[in-house]
């Protein structure tokens, strides 16, 4: 029965026709504060819904006051993960939240982070196989975001060390995995076929050029990868609804960055 639930969430978060997602992570309140975007919860979250994402992720102290305010339905993932940018070891992430308390607050999936490389790797794994154990017996589907950032990483781009992050996240048991993209087809096409679960790529840092970021989906896209968590170049988008749009367009009716820059800019 359990398996029957995991497929019937996941059919929230990931389209049943395209098997590909747009996800829209707001948890950064927690690790920078309340940066532009994240103000108004209801606002963005109602924008994003609007423009055809299929998922947000948020903490759980905001799903009663920020997660729904009308408008279209929008699935659920709650971020299990966090640290803070005041700390001195920012990239180690610590467990602030279980399993039973997402279902309690109506998650339709819930998320991890890992860092790669940093000092306290070791807890990270661990608190990650526990995570994948309780959502399996919950039959509740689990992101991991994985990076490679920390003392012995030099590049964390790198196409081996994301490649390896992927393939990390589906050997734990992941049901979805999120990686930065490498920068090219070719070299994205490689983390993609070394993992068995769906691959979507990070957003990263906030971009100026919307063409740089609708190429970057459309580079991950016809790698086979299965969509994007697109925070910051989503939500601080002075068209927060239209950008939401454009990214859709691409993951889901494969158009071309230029229609896909049409929508944005109609």
């Amino acid at each position: 029965m359990t398996m029957v639930g995991k497929r019937i969430r996941m059919e929230r978060i990931i389209n049943r026709q395209t098997g590909r997602t747009v996800i829209v992570p707001m948890d950064h309140g927690i690790s920078v504060g309340p940066i532009p975007g994240l103000i108004d919860m209801k606002t963005t979250v109602n924008a994003v819904a609007s423009g055809g994402a299929n998922a947000v992720v948020e903490h759980k102290g905001l799903v009663s006051a920020g997660h729904r305010g009308g408008g279209p339905d929008i699935g659920l993932i709650i971020h299990l993960s966090a640290s803070t940018s005041m700390s001195p070891h920012p990239n180690s992430k610590t467990i602030i939240c279980s399993i039973e308390e997402a279902i309690r607050l109506g998650a339709d999936a819930v998320s991890i982070h890992v860092n790669l490389g940093d000092g306290n790797e070791r807890e990270m794994l661990s608190d990650f196989g526990r995570i994948a154990y309780e959502a399996r017996n919950w039959g509740m589907p689990l992101l991991a975001m994985i990076y490679c950032r920390g003392e012995k990483i030099s590049d964390e781009f790198d196409p081996k060390c994301i490649s390896h992050a992927a393939r990390l996240g589906n050997e734990i048991g992941a049901d979805i995995v999120k990686v930065p993209y490498t920068g090219s087809v070719e070299t994205f096409r490689q983390v993609v076929e070394g993992c068995d679960i769906p691959v979507v790529i990070a957003g990263g840092p906030k971009m100026d050029s919307d063409r740089d970021i609708l190429e970057m989906v459309k580079g991950a896209i016809e790698a086979g990868g299965s969509g994007v968590s697109i925070g910051r170049n989503i939500f601080q988008h002075e068209k927060v609804q239209k950008m939401t749009m454009a990214v859709a367009s691409i993951v889901h009716d494969n158009k071309s960055v230029e229609e896909a820059l049409a929508i944005l800019n109609a």
